[in-house]
């Protein structure tokens, strides 16, 4: 059973989303996501500073199965890359929520993460997947 946190908004492409305090939004990949992948053996993020389109790739995930793309859940800003992946992509698959974030976002438009689904319902997602 993958761990789905009901603090979070989740992506129908799999990432999860934190709102922070100063309204900027942390972004990984779910549990199920890296369950899937098996163990990473690269990670690409964002560079600080760049904008990103929701909806369209900005990082990108490699595992000894394949490679996949990770999107941006929301319009922004690049605010931060966890610059620890490049050295220890393994971070995802043992700690996806907490030390296997992929990057953080300034959102432009804060409405749409009114679009993302709770954990209900991404849980339901990958029930219907399965």
């Amino acid at each position: 059973m993958t761990d789905t946190r009901q603090d979070l908004k989740y992506t129908k492409s799999h990432e999860w989303v934190r709102v922070e305090a100063d309204g900027s939004v942390t972004v990984g990949i779910t549990d199920h996501a890296q369950a899937l992948l098996g163990d990473l053996v690269f990670v690409e993020t964002p560079e600080a500073g760049t904008e990103a389109t929701a909806g369209e790739a900005c990082a990108t995930v490699e595992s000894v199965k394949a490679a996949s793309d990770v999107y941006a859940p929301v319009s922004g800003e690049i605010a931060e890359a966890n610059e620890d992946l490049a050295d220890a992509p393994e971070k995802v698959n043992e700690s996806p929520f907490d030390q296997g974030w992929l990057f953080r976002i300034r959102p432009s438009d804060a409405s749409e993460l009114d679009a993302l689904m709770d954990a209900e319902e991404y849980a339901a997602m990958v029930a219907s997947e399965t």
